[in-house]
């Protein structure tokens, strides 16, 4: 079975097709790497691994049919469950059986009812349970804390239970269902209540005790307790990644909130100690995966009371930044609506980090055009032209090469205004450098060349090795687009002799793998092999199945040079079968 949920990708009301897409890819076992960049290619992937299979797709809160026909499979043999709070009148040319969905039966409902709790009350008052389950409104969601409510009340029973909602039914004039929920809440103690009023605050569905610690303030004991206090009563639901609230207990938690918290002053308080503790995890993460880089906002000390993330290392905290992803952009969100503008900037600079590998693009166009408003807002120059740039690159994926176009334009204009520092020159070239990789993507490689040359003189200006070192590959990788390849191995190897020196071991790999090429291509295969090699080497030592199947093609080309068909071919094969493995489409 596949699953979506299309409101977790809305963003203005819009959902971002080619991410509905990647997330049914993911659930097909696509590994992250293997997701292509557009929605056509992603659209194409979807097709071909759907082909032939029975296949369930549940899509959860569509809103538009044109949502819905890019996500249904090509297999015939698959069935589209689409949940929707209307109809959806657009979606023309699919046999489809719609079924308006009731709240459930007085008799389903107490059947609901005895699964969720066990107790003989309800066997011996029959009356009070069917007038209960009439007052839930069939919803099970109200169902759920009823029954925790009665298992908590055990002694009184159940005829009195109802007739004191009914009493505050009618002397508050609310609905029973209400009622039932206020009941639940009454019971809780001062932390577990609090905790409560504060979850609409959080921006994803699933809370983490070090995410309810940071609501709270307190350390990870008090949050733990106060989430089993919930859980204990109905108002939340246990999931193995953490706790879970229903959307219309949101809304009860929205409006108890409202009534006891008048001047907003706790929650605001809350919303900013979550804002500023994602911060400093995000950061934390991103300076263990991605080393020092180049960033702007200052660290954020550790929040008294809070405790932080522990990871063991690199791979732990990338997988952290995925399953905290809602989260995060979400922060975003919060930060530039409360007018915490260095927060939500400064949110989006580890963020860029994951991107890179999770190119969720509803939630990185949305987080980094809040992060270039924060920046203008605040009117830090350098933050703002590094927003435009890392907004370009999701665009020109795209393919919306005018409006990337129109970033970087801006970003060029904004870095002319800045000084003569080393820090601002190399800003300077790095957008330089942004400029120069649109017009690469779009074939434009002597524009390409003009520019990855004027930021490696400005790099060799200020004394950025590694800058130089950047660009003289990518200028290498330009020449090899302009076929110019003995220029291409020149460059190549300068490249690929500073790695070394510099002892960066993923850019020697590139650079490495990338001169192999280049030799080939000059007629020079013999002198290539060793080097695609060691590019395998560090592939498979990475971990990285897209690198590893990207060198064994073209070993298996150098293979064809050196006449060994049968290699070639078992070299073609096993990069076919990492793929496969991974769900990626094979490229032979």
């Amino acid at each position: 079975m596949l699953y979506v949920d299309l409101d977790d990708l809305r963003r203005d009301g819009v959902v971002e097709v080619a991410d509905a897409v990647g997330e049914l890819l993911s659930g097909l076992g696509v590994a992250a790497g293997w997701l292509d960049r557009s929605f056509a290619g992603r659209s194409k992937q979807y097709w071909t691994l759907t082909r032939g299979k029975r296949l369930l797709v549940v899509v959860d809160n569509a809103r538009f049919g044109n949502e819905i026909l890019p996500l249904l499979p090509s297999s015939g043999g698959g069935l589209v469950i689409v949940t929707s709070q209307g109809r959806l009148h657009d979606l023309d040319g699919v046999a489809a059986l719609e079924m308006p969905m009731r709240p459930l039966a007085v008799e389903d409902a107490v059947c609901l009812l005895r699964h969720i709790v066990d107790d003989a009350r309800l066997a011996e008052e029959p009356d009070a349970v069917a007038e209960l389950v009439r007052g839930c409104g069939g919803l099970p969601a109200a169902l759920h804390v009823a029954g925790r409510w009665i298992r908590r009340h055990r002694r009184r029973s159940l005829s009195r239970l109802v007739a004191e909602l009914s009493a505050e039914l009618h002397e508050r004039g609310i609905p029973m269902v209400e009622a039932v929920w206020d009941a639940a809440y009454a019971g809780l103690g001062p932390e577990a209540a609090w905790l409560y009023r504060l979850l609409p605050e959080f921006p994803a569905p699933v809370v983490t005790v070090p995410a309810a610690a940071a609501l709270l303030g307190g350390g990870a004991p008090p949050a733990e307790d106060a989430l089993d206090e919930l859980e204990g009563a109905g108002l939340l639901e246990s999931r193995p990644e953490g706790a879970r609230i229903h959307d219309l207990l949101r809304g009860h938690a929205e409006r108890r909130s409202r009534e006891e918290e008048h001047d907003g002053g706790g929650r605001q308080e809350a919303r900013e100690r979550l804002v500023r503790w994602y911060r400093r995890q995000a950061h934390r993460a991103d300076l263990l995966a991605a080393g020092p880089r180049m960033t702007f906002a200052p660290p954020i000390p550790e929040l008294p009371g809070v405790p932080d993330v522990e990871f063991a290392g690199k791979a732990e905290a990338l997988r952290w930044m995925e399953s905290h992803r809602l989260a995060l952009y979400g922060c975003v969100r919060i930060a530039y609506e409360c007018g915490l503008s260095e927060d939500a900037w400064a949110l989006c600079e580890p963020l860029w980090t994951h991107f890179l590998d999770h190119p969720h693009y509803a939630d990185v166009m949305d987080a980094f055009g809040r992060g270039l408003a924060a920046a203008q807002r605040q009117e830090h120059v350098p933050a703002a032209i590094r927003m435009r740039c890392q907004l370009a690159r999701p665009l020109w994926e795209q393919e919306r090469y005018e409006e990337a176009a129109e970033q970087l334009r801006h970003a060029v204009n904004a870095a002319g205004t800045l000084g003569d520092s080393t820090g601002e020159r190399k800003l300077k070239a790095s957008v330089v450098e942004f400029r120069g990789k649109l017009k690469s993507v779009q074939g434009d490689w002597a524009s390409a060349v003009v520019d990855f040359e004027s930021s490696r003189q400005e790099h060799a200006a200020i004394g950025n090795a590694y800058g130089v070192l950047l660009q003289t590959h990518l200028l290498g990788c330009a020449a090899a687009g302009m076929g110019e390849y003995a220029r291409a191995v020149e460059l190549l190897t300068d490249a690929h002799r500073m790695a070394e020196e510099q002892g960066r071991e993923r850019m020697t790999a590139r650079t490495g793998f990338e001169l192999g090429r280049a030799l080939r291509c000059a007629g020079r295969p013999a002198e290539a092999v060793a080097l695609v090699r060691a590019a395998l080497d560090n592939a498979r030592l990475r971990g990285s199945t897209t690198d590893e199947a990207r060198v064994l093609e073209e070993l298996a080309r150098l293979a064809d040079e050196a006449g060994e068909t049968e290699g070639a071919e078992e070299y073609r094969a096993a990069a076919r079968l990492l793929a496969e493995r991974c769900g990626g489409l094979s490229s032979s």
